[in-house]
């Protein structure tokens, strides 16, 4: 008998596993992918990271001549990149197993079915536990009448395991997964076409920083045609044909590919769980539904990460599993959704936390706000990484609601907020903290500063 079995090995689940463990629960972990980190480890996040990392360093070869570098003959050894990418996913799940085996976390392989509150069967074998932990993680949510091939038509995943560079990659989606993947293709050579039901890039991040990003990444080579609904995907003698009706209005265009991602978001995967004949609250989005505790509608179910509500992002996930283990440990537990940080890591990176500015003039709300913009800042000028700016936003009295960033190590600057926000720091109280110079970060000062209307240089 298990204090708790955590259905699924990825950042959430692997997470609360070990933690439970840590605190004297007993544990055992199903994954039935073969190999332990879910999605993001093994197709998501670590691997794109990777290819964004080696595909960045080749395309700043062609801009090292104003540094007074001279490069000749570089070229591109795909299958090694793609080795190297490898080699990173599997020491980092060989570490996964490695910390169960530390905390004495039981690692079950295989695919689980909950036949009972407290009944986990895997294959032949039917394991108890006293609590359940559901953290399945999710899948790309497809794109009606097309159907992904994963030579062709791609997933992610296929777009993370491709043999050749692309001539022409059209990616459907200006998401975070379509813009990542779409760089490292352009950057190796692929000409790549970005189509965007909305009229505008990453939906949900702040609208003038996404209007930075978008220039930043047209600038490297994406091209964008928003405002547009695919309306079919077919294949032809010389490849994709891709129709696509610009929205309110009666024009169809076709675009040619021999590459097509499919990247329009993410669903959760909760399919053959047993979670109906168990009569588990699922909402009308396929989200399972959970109190404020992380449990279902059944006692002694609980669920975390992309299968709930809330940001589906795998530090987020990590959030949710320790909150729930540490509940059932009786501790507190809770993880504030607002206070989760984002970040797309293109060059430049964009990173976000908090409100945007278009919601808090859709709620009528009073606030200030504060930009500062890398051409100014004199560590980005020393390192060519100009484009993008930070922007903070906060109530009349500088307690800081929301912050964005786009630029270079944005997702590392915006921790500095992320903590701000959680501790209740005012704009003046950052602005107040001393930051080296010279530094990206000093950008995060100014624009706290430019709030208060007392930047220095701007």
């Amino acid at each position: 008998m298990y204090d708790l079995i955590v259905i699924g090995a990825g950042p959430g689940g692997y997470v609360a596993a070990i933690r439970a463990a840590q605190l004297g629960l007993k544990v055992a972990c199903v994954e039935g992918r073969g190999s332990l980190g879910g999605t993001c480890l093994n197709v998501g996040c670590i691997p794109s990271k990777a290819l964004l990392t080696s595909s960045g360093k080749y395309a700043e070869l062609s801009h090292l001549a104003s540094h007074g570098i001279a490069v000749e003959g570089a070229s591109l050894d795909l299958a090694a990149m793609m080795a190297r990418k490898d080699k990173v996913v599997g020491d980092l799940t060989k570490g996964i197993a490695f910390l169960f085996k530390k905390n004495g976390v039981d690692h079950i392989d295989g695919w689980a079915n909950i036949i009972a509150p407290g009944k986990v069967q895997v294959g032949d074998t039917v394991h108890e536990a006293k609590n359940i932990l559901i953290a399945t993680g999710s899948e790309a949510t497809p794109l009606p009448g097309v159907i992904i091939d994963e030579e062709c038509i791609l997933s992610s995943t296929g777009a993370l395991s491709l043999k050749t560079v692309p001539a022409h990659l059209v990616v459907i989606g200006a998401g975070v997964i379509g813009l990542e993947l779409g760089q490292v293709w352009a950057r190796l050579g692929a000409k790549v076409t970005v189509v965007e039901y909305l009229d505008r890039i990453l939906p949900g991040i702040d609208g003038e920083i996404a209007k930075l990003a978008q220039r930043a990444l047209s600038k490297r080579g994406l091209k964008f045609q928003l405002g547009r609904a695919v309306k079919s995907v077919e294949a032809g003698e010389g490849g994709l044909a891709v129709t696509v009706e610009r929205v309110g209005k009666d024009t169809i265009d076709t675009i040619e590919a021999d590459k097509v991602l499919v990247a329009i978001g993410r669903r959760p995967v909760i399919r053959d769980l047993g979670l109906e004949a168990l009569s588990v609250d699922v909402n009308d989005r396929g989200f399972i539904t959970v109190d404020d505790h992380f449990q279902t509608s059944v006692p002694g179910i609980y669920a975390i990460g992309d299968c709930v509500p809330g940001p589906m992002l795998a530090h987020k996930a990590e959030e949710d599993g320790v909150a729930c283990v540490e509940g059932l440990a009786g501790l507190p537990g809770h993880v504030d959704y607002g206070k989760v940080p984002g970040v797309v890591y293109t060059d430049p990176e964009v990173a976000s936390v908090g409100v945007t500015e278009e919601a808090l003039k859709e709620a009528g709300a009073n606030y200030i706000s504060g930009k500062f913009t890398f051409m100014a800042n004199s560590r980005a000028r020393s390192t060519g990484e100009t484009d993008g700016a930070v922007k903070v936003l906060a109530s009349p009295d500088g307690v800081l609601l929301g912050a964005h960033i786009c630029g270079a190590h944005g997702g590392d600057l915006i921790a500095e907020l992320v903590l701000a926000m959680v501790k209740g720091a005012t704009l003046s109280e950052v602005a107040a903290t001393c930051h080296a110079h010279p530094s990206m970060a000093e950008a995060v000062k100014e624009a706290c500063l430019d709030a208060l209307g007392s930047a220095i240089h701007a």
